[in-house]
């Protein structure tokens, strides 16, 4: 088996030591096998059947499911928070966000653009991966001239230094000509897709462009390629389960810089089976969850079961999963006390808890926090808790 690649030297604070730059993807023979055409079609296959699961009204299923993309590609890198901060982070409700909550609250936002632009058809540009970037490291500590632009100083991976580093990805000068062949490839609409998102991840990692968050990006980019290439309303949670074998992730990866693309994309395509199966669970889950809740307001009595706003609420739960009255009252059209004690009998039939109270908002006290316990746990499922 060839090394996909081959080693340049380059020189790091005056001493020599040898950089990996991969083969163009237009130059490598990418044919899959048998058996690993009948992965990637299975995979392809799954997906599909979960995305029939979604129903006319998906958005708040979308946005859970990718919220635990988001959730769990953060997750992979080591950065963590409480799923309820992320959500405060997300709607900014405790003021601008900061700290690992706001992070994570940016793998979110960059996955939804991503998915946005995937469904406007628009093809992958470099200045597209530039763009998810920026939005991801939105309140990183990497410093802002590393921010959504392409790096421009040597890079590696693991170690401290190129010196002693598990990999010294390509030298600044390589860049271009890399990221125009990855790019020209991940925009191909006559391969595999499955397969396609595996390879294009793969090299991006290998690439390694910018600074700090190539991993993330780099599932961003699956997210990416797998609504536009299998029509998809939202792509499945994959990165739930890349974190679930993180060492089988990373070994796939050196497999494939050591020219085994088909190990790899094997493994890949089990990883999006499994996000679909979990994206069936999740949505299964919701819709058990929602029942017992109309289980529960039905077993309170004449007046709850009489008060529109109560139910119409319990749709806004899943898109949103912290609620106060400005949000309830911006949705439904109603007072704010009228919303406050619209969230105070959701807490008493025991479909809400009160989580606190907010930094600040716009005027006036900071806003009671209504949370939902059960959401709160899908939003960040296993294997995160």
């Amino acid at each position: 088996m060839e090394p996909a690649g081959s080693e340049v030297e380059i020189i790091w604070n005056g001493r020599r030591t040898l950089a990996f730059v991969p083969t163009l993807l237009a130059d490598r023979e990418l044919v899959l096998d048998a058996s690993t055409a009948a992965r990637s079609g299975a995979a392809a296959a799954e997906v599909a059947h979960a995305a029939e699961a979604m129903d006319a009204d998906y958005e708040p299923l979308a946005r859970l499911l990718l919220r635990s993309e988001g959730v769990a590609s953060s997750y992979i890198e080591g950065v963590g928070a409480p799923v309820v901060d992320v959500v405060l982070a997300e709607e900014e409700l405790g003021g601008p966000p900061s700290g690992a909550a706001a992070w994570v609250a940016g793998n979110l936002a960059a996955v939804s653009q991503a998915v946005a632009s995937a469904k406007g058809g628009v093809p992958l540009g470099v200045e597209t991966l530039c763009e998810w970037h920026h939005t991801l490291m939105r309140g990183s500590p990497t410093p802002e001239r590393y921010v959504g632009v392409i790096r421009n100083e040597q890079g590696w991976i693991g170690g401290t230094s190129p010196l002693d580093a598990h990999l010294v990805t390509p030298p600044p000068s390589a860049l271009s000509v890399l990221l125009e062949d990855l790019v020209a490839y991940v925009n191909r609409e006559d391969v595999d897709p499955v397969a396609q998102a595996a390879i294009s991840h793969a090299q991006f990692e290998i690439i390694h462009p910018f600074g700090d968050g190539n991993g993330r990006v780099g599932r961003v980019l699956v997210a990416w390629l797998l609504t536009r290439r299998l029509a998809l309303l939202v792509p499945p949670p994959v990165s739930v389960a890349i974190a679930a074998d993180v060492a089988g992730y990373a070994s796939g990866l050196v497999l494939f810089r050591l020219g085994d693309h088909r190990s790899w994309i094997r493994w890949f395509a089990d990883a999006v089976a499994s996000g679909g199966r979990a994206q069936r669970a999740l949505i299964s889950n919701v819709e058990t969850i929602k029942q017992q809740w109309r289980d529960l307001l039905v077993g309170e009595g004449r007046k709850l079961r009489s008060d529109a706003a109560v139910f119409a609420a319990l749709d806004l739960v899943p898109r949103h999963l912290v609620l106060t009255s400005r949000i309830l009252s911006d949705e439904l059209v109603i007072s704010r006390k009228a919303a406050l004690a619209t969230l105070h009998r959701l807490v008493q039939a025991g479909i809400l808890t009160e989580q606190g109270k907010a930094v600040r908002q716009s005027c006036g006290q900071p806003a009671s926090l209504f949370v939902s316990r059960d959401l709160l746990g899908l939003a960040g499922s296993s294997p995160l808790r």
